[in-house]
This record gives structure tokens, sequence and C-alpha cells, in this order.
């Protein structure tokens, strides 16, 4: 049977995009994104949720989120949910749920932190790896990604 495993979310930044390189050469950003969700519960009250996500884009993604991307800036993603696990310095094991981004669109305006007025900036695609697979950047990067290679 097949299987889907697709996310797509419109948020506002956290904090400003934490870039790095992996030993074997390969960009990655981390970020956190919220989402709102407004509802009224039982006695009609107006409730407001926010869910945090974990967010990581690699290659040129992760550049672009670099360049354009900056606490309190909306932007529409679209990637797949993966787990991973790994054990602290402590000896604990450590679990994370992460976005890994497939295409994004930035939206509102740069300087304003992202509100949503004016024109939509375009948007930005590219296959992104697995953890556990072979990188296919367009930078030619043939590295395998592992665990050791995450720098978070």
């Amino acid at each position: 049977m097949a299987s889907v495993n697709k996310v797509i979310l419109i948020g506002n930044l956290g904090k400003d995009p934490e870039f790095k390189y992996t030993p074997g050469g390969q960009p990655v950003a981390t970020f956190s994104l919220a989402t709102t969700e407004k509802f009224s519960d039982k006695g009609g009250q107006r409730q407001e949720r926010t869910e945090w996500h974990n967010i990581v884009a690699w290659g040129k993604l992760a550049e672009l989120s670099n360049q354009y991307l900056k606490k309190g800036r909306s932007v529409y993603i679209e990637g797949r949910i993966t787990n991973r696990s790994w054990d602290d310095k402590d000896g604990n094991k450590k679990y994370r749920t992460e976005i890994v981004v497939t295409a994004m669109q930035f939206l509102g305006s740069p300087a304003s932190g992202g509100g949503g007025g004016g024109v939509p900036d375009p948007e930005y695609s590219q296959s992104a790896p697995s953890y556990d697979a072979p990188v296919s950047n367009q930078g030619g990067h043939g590295d395998s990604m592992v665990e050791e290679d995450l720098p978070f």
C-alpha cells in the first residue's frame, strides 16, 4: 500500500534561523515555526493555541532561509515529518520531531518581519535528503548523511 508523509504549514519564525555546514560541507538551517489556532471553547470564550514546529532546511533551501528569514517573518513550508533520536552527553536518550523542508515560499515583506502585506516572494523547492540517504544537492556533494554530520 502507498503512503504519504507531507506537511504544509504557514506560520511565523520564533527566532532567526541557525545556519551551519555539516562536516561534509552540506548547508543546513534550523528554526522554529509557530502556527496559531483560534477557536471558541465550550463556554463560548475565544481561545488561542500556538504549536511550535522544529524546521530543518538543507542545501539551497538552507542558504535561502539564512538569507531571507528572520524572527517574526511569515513563511509557507512544505515538507515531511521526521523523527530522530540520539544519546546526549550524559547517556540519556533524546528525541526530536522535525519537519524537513522540501519547498517554501516567503510571505510578507522582509523588512516588516512578515505580517502578510505585500506580494509574496517566489517559491523555492528542492529534493531534501533524509538523514541516512545520499545527499542529492545541486552543488554536487555526494556525502552520506549520518547522525555525526548533524551540527545540532
